[in-house]
């Protein structure tokens, strides 16, 4: 499904990827662990088709077509998901004209009509009941006030309502309290499926106590030094990086 081979990026000057190889088959979750500075979000910006990232070698397939020549929107369209780190506002954009205009995008692209407006209040009232989003809250504007749980909520309801290939997860235990961590999770683990696959990536293993992956890999110093299974993130959280950041020197 996703499949990285050799991968080297920098960003001006500075390379950052070093050589990843990964694949990813459907119905899998990735969990990619390492310290700060090793490439991880790097990886999903890449993975994204983010500008000011250059690709200097190496290839990135999905569903068995190289997707570096394709714009964000091409990539978003065809399957693959980013949930950022840190998710932007947009004011002045209504939510539900957000949603909205991110599914017909997508209907487009795959030759499918526009959704009607009684379908779509439909599907965006039992998606977002099921992650405690609120009708208030989508009638805001994207994420102007939300506090750091409601925003990765949102994005859990965006990709509920896309329904991805594969879904990359930037740190999104970031800022979360216990409470919003368990449904932002629930809302991931309830997308779980044998058609689709996840790449989350963390510092910390908490998050993998409730979106439990499949494999867990080691990024340090721009390349994956270590990988394993779910066991692999209870070592980390015991001893740290240590080691691995001294192997990938």
């Amino acid at each position: 499904m996703l499949e990285i081979r050799n991968l080297h990026a920098r960003i001006g000057d500075r390379e950052i990827l070093r050589g990843i190889d990964l694949v990813v088959k459907p119905g899998e979750v990735h969990a990619i662990m390492g310290p700060n500075g090793s490439g991880k979000s790097t990886l999903s910006y890449i993975l994204a088709g983010k500008d000011d990232y250059e690709v200097t070698e190496g290839d990135i397939l999905f569903n068995g077509e190289s997707i570096l020549e394709m714009e964000p929107n091409e990539r978003a369209t065809a399957g693959l998901f980013l949930a950022f780190q840190y998710p932007i506002e947009i004011p002045g954009v209504a939510s539900m004209t957000f949603l909205r205009a991110a599914l017909n995008a997508k209907r487009k692209a795959n030759g499918e009509a526009e959704i009607t407006t009684p379908e779509f209040m439909r599907v965006v009232k039992e998606a977002s009941a099921k992650l405690n989003i609120s009708p208030d809250m989508l009638k805001r504007p994207v994420n102007v006030g939300f506090s750091g749980g409601e925003k990765k909520r949102n994005e859990v309801l965006q990709m509920a309502l896309l329904e991805p290939k594969v879904a990359i997860l930037d740190e999104t235990d970031s800022g979360l309290d216990i409470d919003a961590l368990k449904v932002v999770a629930e809302g991931v683990n309830a997308l779980r499926s044998p058609d689709r696959a996840f790449v989350v990536i963390t510092h910390y293993q908490r998050l993998l106590d409730h979106i439990v992956p499949d494999i867990v890999h080691v990024l340090s110093a721009g390349r994956i030094v270590q990988t394993g299974g779910k066991e692999l993130a209870f070592d980390l959280e015991k001893n740290g990086y240590a080691a691995y950041v001294s192997d990938a020197a």
